[in-house]
């Protein structure tokens, strides 16, 4: 219930004070507009801000479309707040950054060459050119400072009704860029479920194009996806699950997805856990990804660390029980719940009865603190030196094992013992 009512507030608030009545918005398009006479529209919102704003939905990333290049916008903000940071600069496009804001300012243009992935562009000042290299319908929906639409796509009737579809032909909007088809999907998934048979055929026609894109093209547009609240429902579709799956063998166990809305929704899930769901299996299909891909550090080293407590998991019958409290000092309460929820949705035998306890067995466990470190052995007589560092970790572990209990005698016994 409050939650309802907080979002409802929020969309009575954006209705009341939309994102472009900002002053810093305005100071920013009065600033484009220097210079120019009025009749001259020198610069729109576009993309996902416009969506956004036309849906009610919290608005993050915001992009404007301008007829300025790239070193006009440069010059104009150069003595500003704004910081002018050269993101794109090859393909037009400089962001403004603010306190408040982070602005991606592109110019104008229209694709001249394209090869599937990289694209040679001509600048123009012509809103209805522009309109026609864009994706989708829904992406081409321009938004003025004053709240004025610009829809020369009829993306706003395409918004209305849920409807995701390419501009023109998808055949030739997908042979532009490759990369469209996984953002065909994410759109599909976050609007609706329904793909039209000559847009399914000009996927499948064009699924090669996909190994031109670079791999952390692929896995930007990856995250997003898992990021999706609507993800869970991919097995609904058919269509979308063929293409998916096309695109990303290695995710073979969709099928996890039932189990795991039965227990939480996408928004209690981290993209990493769901990684974790959806790969780690006994063909490690886990590591194939993070070497495929060239994940991040920080990804392989969860995916591995989950993957290595489920085996634990499966061989030690206490480790959610008797060992809990020595696990979670080990790993941390929330990859316990990461574990747990892991388990249920790969073990079809885990009840959802055992699941629950378990939860709550580990929300309400203590979290104990090893308190003991070189100072404590300095005081106690020790001197200071490399061997401190392998006295301290006996010391941790004699504590583990003791149920996080030892005395000072036990503490001057292990010291002693390790200083010969």
């Amino acid at each position: 219930m409050l939650n309802t009512s907080f979002n409802f507030l929020n969309t009575i608030k954006r209705k009341l004070f939309p994102f472009y009545n900002n002053k810093e918005l305005k100071f920013v398009f009065n600033k484009i507009q220097e210079d120019f006479p009025k009749e001259t529209v020198t610069a729109r919102f576009v993309g996902g801000c416009v969506r956004k704003y036309l849906t009610n939905e919290k608005i993050d990333d915001i992009d404007i479309a301008t007829i300025l290049s790239s070193e006009e916008i440069k010059n104009k903000f150069r003595d500003t707040n704004f910081k002018v940071v050269e993101t794109g600069i090859k393909h037009g496009t400089v962001t403004l950054l603010s306190k408040n804001f982070k602005l991606e300012l592109t110019t104008l243009r229209k694709d001249t060459e394209t090869d599937g992935r990289h694209a040679k562009v001509e600048y123009i000042n012509d809103w209805q050119l522009d309109s026609e290299r864009r994706d989708f319908t829904i992406n081409a929906i321009y938004l003025d400072i004053n709240g004025n639409i610009f829809d020369p796509q009829m993306g706003t009737i395409d918004l209305k009704n849920n409807v995701v579809k390419f501009i023109g032909d998808p055949q030739k909007r997908i042979e532009e860029d490759y990369l469209r088809i996984i953002r065909f999907i994410r759109f599909k998934i976050m609007y609706d479920n329904k793909v039209e048979t000559t847009t399914n055929n000009a996927i499948k026609q064009n699924l090669n194009g996909i190994k031109k894109i670079s791999k952390e093209r692929i896995l930007v547009e990856l995250y997003k996806i898992l990021d999706l609240k609507n993800f869970m429902n991919l097995n609904e579709n058919i269509y979308l699950r063929e293409i998916f799956t096309l695109i990303f063998p290695e995710f073979e166990n969709l099928d996890r997805l039932k189990r795991l809305v039965k227990i939480c929704d996408n928004s209690q899930i981290t993209k990493e856990l769901l990684l974790a769901i959806l790969l780690i299996d006994e063909k490690n299909s886990h590591e194939y990804f993070i070497h495929k891909y060239n994940t991040s550090n920080n990804t392989k080293d969860y995916l591995d660390l989950v993957a290595k407590n489920l085996d634990l998991l499966k061989e030690n019958k206490d480790f959610l029980s008797k060992d809990l409290e020595k696990n979670i000092y080990l790993n941390g309460k929330k990859l316990l719940i990461d574990l747990n929820i892991c388990k249920y949705v790969i073990d079809k035998k885990y009840k959802t009865k055992d699941f629950s306890e378990n939860l709550k067995r580990i929300l309400k466990s203590k979290v104990h603190k090893f308190k003991i470190d070189g100072k404590y052995l300095m005081d106690i007589g020790m001197e200071q030196g490399a061997l401190m560092g392998k006295v301290l970790k006996k010391i941790e572990e004699e504590w583990i094992k003791n149920n996080f209990k030892i005395t000072k005698d036990q503490i001057k016994e292990i010291v002693k013992s390790n200083s010969n």
